[in-house]
């Protein structure tokens, strides 16, 4: 599994999201090739203050995403507080107000099953702890679409309910450690 071509890596957490976020994106490279979506379940009422926390340890770009937006290889881009992330078919990101997906806005289902159909085999989906079942559906989609699913492992996750869900929803989908998850992103080639 390492070492193939991709164009994207969606990446969904909830409780327990920074310590697993802190543990990955700034063991990256300067030279990572390709973007990353993150949605991560913040109180509507909330700034998401995982971005300027990353900006200063991470070695690529962390942003908050904006509408419209292209998307850009080496940038992470997180969905604001109490909007969905989607991507488009032009490969752009869209924010939108629609309803709470799984009691989410942002709901990481809606960012994966946005990428699956517009990238197709060519996303790493990676669900983290959390303590609901959102991701599990957009894991599926991003598996029957040909991408790669990869889930954190439970016994070393802050919380289990989201990792139990994206296996039972892809019983196929690879369980991995922190290191492991930081390894395989690190070995992603751009398609």
């Amino acid at each position: 599994m390492t070492g193939e071509p991709r164009k994207v890596v969606v990446i969904g957490a909830s409780a327990g999201a920074v310590q697993a976020l802190l543990a990955i994106l700034p063991a990256l490279p300067a030279s990572f090739a390709l973007p990353i979506l993150v949605v991560v379940h913040i109180p509507p009422d909330r700034d998401n203050m995982l971005v300027p926390l990353l900006q200063s340890k991470c070695q690529i770009t962390v942003k908050e995403a904006e509408d419209k937006e292209p998307i850009e290889n080496g940038v992470v881009y997180f969905a604001p507080s109490d909007y969905h992330m989607l991507v488009e078919t032009n490969h752009c990101l869209a924010l939108s107000t629609d309803e709470a997906v799984n009691f989410s806005r942002p709901s990481i289902d809606v960012l994966f099953e946005s990428a699956a159909d517009a990238f197709g085999a060519e996303v790493v989906g990676v669900i983290l702890t959390g303590a609901n079942h959102d991701g599990a559906a957009g894991l599926r989609a991003i598996q029957a679409a040909g991408g790669s699913v990869i889930v954190q492992d439970r016994t070393e996750a802050y919380a289990t309910a989201m990792p139990e869900a994206a296996l039972r929803a892809c019983p196929s989908a690879s369980s991995m450690t922190i290191d492991a998850i930081t390894t395989y992103l690190t070995s992603l080639r751009a398609a």
